[in-house]
């Protein structure tokens, strides 16, 4: 993926952060700037679970173990991210929406996944 596709991700990935905290009541976002660097954070902390616990872990393997994961990735977070107030049941419930929004927004282009399954 080029250095644009990163960026364009990370964009999509603050807007639903935002429609997140707009939707979950016990997930507060302080603005656009908080979920840009939220969703970076987030990022780093499943790459790096994923790097020691492999990738049947992440929140794509679409299991239960996966969706804890989430939600303690999400809670995590808040500690880095200044602006952002989650609890508990917070996080699990952004790591739900997080997810039914997920199957509605595509990760990877139909070209690249095309392309992988070659």
């Amino acid at each position: 993926m080029h250095f644009l596709g990163h960026v364009v991700r990370f964009i999509v990935a603050a807007i639903v952060l935002m429609i997140v905290g707009w939707i979950v009541p016990q997930f507060s976002i302080g603005g656009f700037w908080s979920a840009l660097v939220l969703a970076l954070v987030i990022a780093l902390l499943s790459w790096v679970i994923e790097g020691i616990f492999g990738k049947r872990i992440n929140p794509f393997g679409r299991g239960i173990v996966g969706f804890l994961v989430s939600a303690v990735v999400i809670y995590i977070a808040q500690f880095i991210v200044g602006g952002v107030e989650v609890t508990v049941l917070g996080a699990l419930l952004a790591a739900l929406v997080i997810g039914i929004i997920d199957l509605f927004i595509p990760v990877a282009t139909p070209y690249d996944a095309a392309r992988e399954n070659r």
